[in-house]
């Protein structure tokens, strides 16, 4: 079970998980650290900064929280100074702590960053890599939907939502396999605990325009009968309808 320890280190406020590290080092944080190690294993594109690194014997995700849509024009990273409790790192932390303690299939927390400069602040947080994993979009775009257990997914969303875990970012982008097709759920930058309502019915139509859109970008066909495999088992284990 993750121990979340709070670390001031400077202007900065470090937090992680005491069960699994002693205390973490600020350069953690730093991806000229990593660089000057030859630690970075792969830098992944798409919104935000996020590097793969190999610790020890163990692999990492560090993500730099960068802002989207307009905004990110004229504020890439910075947000406004809240609170340490309302900071984005610091919930996200917490929620995939609760998450792991539950047993869902999110990547484990490691540590977190939060950089204050007067009313603005900055953030970080570093996961632990899920090995041998891809994006359920790769999958599609690669036209290998026919490895997929549409019914495993559909299942796996039904636990998050059965837990009250509102996913607002649930794409095709967000779900990874494994080599053996298990299926994970991750960046959840912005999600909360929710009790049951309509957000449930949102996140599946979020979900279904995503595949559609990869399909539409790929040049192949939106999978019906896919889909209403995950629907089904999503609707079956989830114990009520859509």
């Amino acid at each position: 079970m993750a121990q979340a320890t709070i670390m001031h280190s400077g202007p900065s406020v470090l937090l992680y998980d005491s069960a699994f590290i002693d205390s973490p080092d600020p350069r953690w944080f730093e991806p000229g650290y990593w660089e000057s190690r030859g630690a970075v294993i792969e830098q992944l594109t798409g919104r935000g900064s996020v590097r793969i690194v190999r610790h020890e014997s163990d692999r990492w995700v560090l993500r730099h929280y960068h802002r989207g849509g307009i905004v990110a024009r004229l504020i890439e990273d910075h947000y406004l100074w809240l609170g340490l409790r309302r900071t984005r790192a610091y919930r996200e932390w917490h929620l995939l702590a609760e998450l792991w303690r539950l047993g869902l299939p999110v990547p484990q927390p490691i540590a977190a960053r939060i950089t204050r400069h007067g009313f603005a602040y900055e953030s970080d947080i570093i996961t632990r890599y899920l090995p041998a994993t891809r994006p359920l979009a790769a999958y599609l775009k690669e036209e290998q939907a026919g490895r997929i257990d549409w019914s495993r997914v559909g299942r796996m969303l039904s636990r998050f939502h059965e837990h009250g875990v509102c996913h607002p970012d649930l794409t095709a982008h967000n779900i990874l396999l494994d080599a053996t097709g298990n299926p994970f759920l991750v960046d959840f930058d912005n999600c909360r605990f929710r009790p049951p309502g309509r957000w449930r019915d949102a996140g599946m139509r979020r979900l279904q325009r995503s595949l559609r859109k990869v399909a539409l970008e790929s040049g192949t066909q939106f999978d019906a009968a896919a889909w209403d495999q995950l629907e089904t088992a999503y609707r079956q284990d989830l114990g009520s309808p859509l």
